[in-house]
């Protein structure tokens, strides 16, 4: 019979699961009490003690205030492992392989652009395809060519004059996740990946223009570049079908690699195997590959963002000031070295829906960064807004340097379309002053603002904790989706 759950509650924002049955370490949850009830709705609860019971975790099985039901692992969960002892799991990272949030920033001003937020929003519709499927039919890249991307990362989208080599500096990692062996991709995630770089896809990736609504500390704004009343764009997308195959092909293997090393599964889905198996090593380098493809992807739309900008205001992207703030990896599992138990560990870090928070003084930051700490972006649903935040040392201490990603869905896409019958999602929104472009209805509907948990309360709950602080509000004026 199984033990029964106890949940404690440890302070206003976090609770704890007491580990109990197969668990071996306690399960941790930053949600303050209106956000907890709303967990009521689905199994992520139980999803994060699942994970507390794979080999080799460390410190606790963590999620975020965004949580919510995913693939093996919660959507918001984070977990290390182990190198020596532990595993590596596609469900710890997701179909999306690095899913991740850009910002650009800029010297325009918001109230200086008035109704002609409009023709921003159908140019970029028009220069960034977007939807399922979506592809460029000016752009087909051959195998090889596929291969240097998946090794290259931003830096392959630079080299060919899609942007500029000071990007690369505000990237995570630098644009590039080490150690991609493209020989461990399969030939058909080749084939999808192949016309679909440089594009946005479907469901809740977007390119949001914005403003600078509210700064909550002047001194770390100014230092990200950020204004009040400021002009700013958002790239939410990942690595399309590309990754999505990629995640496919290594569940399948994982699966055989859970049973040839005796791992025990609570759920099928967390299939793995340890970090130092042949498995773990080849489903590493494949999603390191599909990771800089998502990071080329978006330094590509990048590039279109300013191109559109360029011939909307008849300025270069310089005297206009678009420039990249930073740009976060979502879906990710990375090695890196952590204090655990007092000690430096290396460990193989899961981030699930998830944002790196890396504290001041960390070397792996930009130097113009490293006293105020990363820069973490967590985009909000097309209708509320956004937020900037920095990471802390306690995030270092507590969550191996994570936070929340975004608003964390309340309702499947079902349901939103459900709820949203009868209802002019767009006339909606432009009643509040923002203008969306989407390839189909639907699109609109399954993202409806009910669809989401408030993003405000997600980002007050990880503020008030102390693992990432709030620097900065942006609110959208318009918005295209796939």
């Amino acid at each position: 019979m199984e033990e029964k759950r106890e949940i404690k509650r440890i302070d206003e924002n976090r609770i704890i699961i007491e580990k109990h049955g197969k668990m071996n370490v306690d399960g941790i949850v930053y949600v303050d009490e209106e956000l907890f009830r709303a967990l009521s709705k689905d199994e992520s609860l139980k999803q994060v003690e699942n994970v507390a019971c794979l080999p080799g975790i460390v410190g606790a099985s963590y999620a975020m205030p965004d949580i919510h039901w995913g693939y093996g692992f919660p959507i918001g969960g984070v977990a290390a492992f182990s190198v020596e002892e532990g595993i590596v799991s596609p469900g710890g990272v997701g179909y999306d392989i690095n899913c991740g949030v850009r910002l650009l920033r800029s010297d325009i001003e918001a109230k200086d652009v008035g109704e002609r937020i409009r023709e921003i929003v159908d140019m970029l519709f028009s220069n960034i395809p977007s939807g399922v499927g979506s592809h460029r039919k000016d752009f087909k890249l051959s195998k090889e060519d596929l291969k240097k991307v998946a090794r290259e990362g931003a830096k392959w989208a630079v080299d060919r004059g899609y942007g500029k080599k000071e990007d690369l500096q505000r990237i995570e990692d630098g644009g590039i996740i080490a150690g991609a062996d493209p020989e461990t991709i399969s030939d058909k995630a080749y084939e999808r990946g192949r016309d679909q770089l440089g594009t946005v896809g479907s469901g809740n990736h977007f390119v949001e223009v914005g403003y600078v609504k509210e700064i909550y500390d002047e001194r770390i704004a100014s230092a990200y570049g950020l204004f009040l009343g400021q002009l700013t764009i958002l790239i939410h997308t990942g690595s399309r079908g590309f990754g999505y195959q990629i995640c496919d092909d290594y569940i399948k293997e994982m699966l055989k690699a859970s049973e040839k090393y005796g791992i025990y599964l609570p759920d099928r889905q967390l299939c793995c195997a340890p970090v130092k198996s042949e498995e773990g090593r080849r489903y590493l380098s494949a999603m390191a590959g599909a990771a800089n493809y998502a990071f080329a992807n978006r330094q590509m739309i990048t590039h279109w963002v300013r191109e559109t900008f360029e011939q909307i205001f008849g300025q270069s992207s310089e005297k206009l000031g678009l420039e990249v703030v930073y740009d976060v990896c979502h879906n990710i599992a990375k090695i890196e070295t952590h204090r655990v138990g007092g000690k430096d560990v290396k460990v193989c870090v899961h981030r699930k829906g998830a944002t790196r928070a890396f504290g001041p003084k960390e070397k792996l930051l930009p130097e113009k960064y490293r006293e105020f700490g990363q820069p973490v972006i967590i985009p909000g649903d097309m209708g509320r807004a956004s937020f900037v935040l920095c990471g802390t040392q306690k995030a270092m201490e507590e969550t191996f340097g994570s936070t929340c990603h975004g608003a964390g869905r309340l309702m499947s896409r079902n349901e939103a379309i459900r709820s949203a019958k009868g209802r002019q999602i767009k006339k909606e929104l432009e009643e509040k002053g923002i203008y969306v472009r989407a390839a189909t209805k639907d699109t609109l509907l399954e993202e409806i603002p009910d669809a989401y948990k408030d993003v405000s309360s997600v980002v007050k709950v990880v503020h008030n904790a102390g693992i990432s602080k709030l620097v900065a509000k942006i609110v959208p004026l318009g918005c295209i989706k796939g």
